[in-house]
This record gives C-alpha cells, sequence and structure tokens, in this order.
C-alpha cells in the first residue's frame, strides 16, 4: 500500500484516478476547492480517503494544506499536482496575478517543495503539463497581463514543465520528478468549457497517472516529459531546458512565494 496525494480529485482525470487507486488498496490523500464536492467525492472513492480542502489560486491555503498534511502523514510515496484550470470567470488573483500561472504553476510547486521532505526518496511526484505549451512571458507570471485563456493556459504549462525539470536535476537522488501530458482533449469539465467538445475517453488520462504511481519504470527518468499522446517520454520545448530562462522562472517563482510571506518548511 502506497500513500499518494492528488490535487483536483473531485472530479475529471483526478476523481477516475484515484477511485482507481482506492480500488487498490492505496492510502489516499484528496484534494478539492469546494467542500460539498469534495464530500461527495470522497463518497466514490473506496477506502475513506482523507480530504484537504483549498483554493489553489490562494498560496496561504495551500501552505496551510500542505502543513496540515505534514502533520498527519509520516511520509508520502505519491503527490499528483492535477488540479489546473483554462476558462474561469475569475481570471485574477487577490494577489494581481493571472489565475492559470496560480493554479497550474505557482501552487503546485509551492506544493512540491513544502512536502518534498517527507517524500519516499524513491518515491514520485507526478506534475500534469500539456500538449499546448508556449514560451512565457516572466513578468505575467508575477503580475497579471491580459491574454487570451489559452495562451495563459499554455504558458502555465510549459512552465510546471521547465521547473519539473530543474528540480529533477536538483533532486536528482529521488524522489523522481516529473512532468506528465495525459492526453489531449480528454472529456473533461476543462475541455468541454474551454472547447466546447465532449473530448476522447478520460481513462487515457487516469489511466496514466495510476500507472506513474505503480509502475517503478516510469520512475528512472525524473525531470523528463511523458507525452501521452505518443505514448512515452518525449523531448520538451526548448525553453523547458533552458539553463538561463530556468533560473528566471525559479527566482520568479520563490519571490512570489516569499512576497505571500511564506517559508519552505
Amino acid at each position: 500500500m502506497k500513500t499518494i496525494f492528488l490535487t483536483g480529485a473531485t472530479d475529471g482525470i483526478g476523481l477516475v484516478a484515484a477511485q482507481s487507486l482506492g480500488a487498490q488498496g492505496h492510502r489516499l490523500l484528496i484534494h478539492g476547492r469546494d467542500p460539498q464536492k469534495l464530500e461527495e467525492a470522497s463518497e466514490k472513492i473506496a477506502g475513506t480517503p482523507e480530504t484537504y480542502l483549498a483554493d489553489l489560486a490562494n498560496l496561504q491555503e495551500v501552505m496551510l494544506m500542505c502543513q496540515e498534511i505534514k502533520k498527519n502523514v509520516k511520509g508520502l510515496d505519491s503527490v499528483i499536482n492535477n488540479a489546473g484550470v483554462l476558462k474561469t470567470g475569475r481570471t485574477r488573483t487577490t494577489s494581481n496575478r493571472d489565475i492559470r500561472f496560480e493554479v497550474n504553476t505557482v501552487a503546485p510547486y509551492l506544493i512540491t517543495r513544502e512536502l518534498l521532505p517527507i517524500i519516499d526518496s524513491g518515491g514520485i511526484v507526478v506534475n500534469l503539463s500539456s500538449a499546448a505549451q508556449r514560451p512565457v512571458d516572466l513578468k505575467a507570471l508575477r503580475e497579471f497581463k491580459d491574454m487570451s485563456d489559452m495562451e495563459a493556459y499554455a504558458q502555465s504549462k510549459l512552465a510546471i514543465t521547465a521547473w519539473s525539470h530543474a528540480l529533477g536535476r536538483e533532486f536528482a537522488d529521488g524522489p523522481c520528478i516529473v512532468a506528465v501530458n495525459p492526453g489531449s482533449l480528454l472529456a473533461t469539465k476543462m475541455v468541454k468549457e474551454g472547447f466546447g467538445i465532449e473530448g476522447n475517453d478520460i481513462n487515457i488520462g487516469s489511466d496514466i497517472l495510476v500507472r506513474f504511481v505503480n509502475d517503478p519504470e516510469y520512475s528512472k527518468r525524473t525531470g523528463g516529459y511523458f507525452d501521452n499522446d505518443s505514448g512515452g517520454f518525449a523531448p520538451m520545448h526548448e525553453t523547458a531546458t533552458d539553463d538561463a530562462f530556468i533560473d528566471e522562472l525559479i527566482k520568479g517563482l520563490d519571490q512570489i512565494i516569499a512576497e505571500a510571506g511564506l517559508n519552505f518548511g
């Protein structure tokens, strides 16, 4: 039995993956933003998962959630940073940053860095990326800039891919840290709201997350990018491996967290 923390577990890929992992007998810690949806999701998952509530657009809430996990759990085998946002009526955070960057890039970085001390060295951190990636405007990471939903989303996904690569190198002795495109245009609420289509079989995405947790073969490429559209590890966007860009990205992420009055424990 493994102990697994999964964000965005109230619907979509996250919920289906949680149901599969729960049925396999793993100890699950699931996250959600809405208390009612979180309770409803927990009832659909075998094994009585432990629930954690936080708005990932609020870094203080994210840190409190991580601290609560560290109080309740001696160790983690896997962290799956699954939660994400594309189209939303609220595009700015209270700190005047784009919510796509905050939820898709900054919050997973904070979660990963804060929980690293309790993640087993043989464990894995799976960060949800996407086939949609575009060069990142680092100023837009730190301060809101008007851009299309897709532009903000694609930039946020390149950013999470880049810092996954960076932390994979920094913590080469483990745990494994990877960015994963679970599959394009899957049948999730995000795809339906963003593109107006039903999407492809959602199990394509949930199954690959479950495999990353269970199969040690997937944890041999720390810092890598797995593209489930092609079915294997693939070259990253050239920006994601550019050392100068990565240095500025990490500085920007650390600055955002420091400005929120937070320090890694």
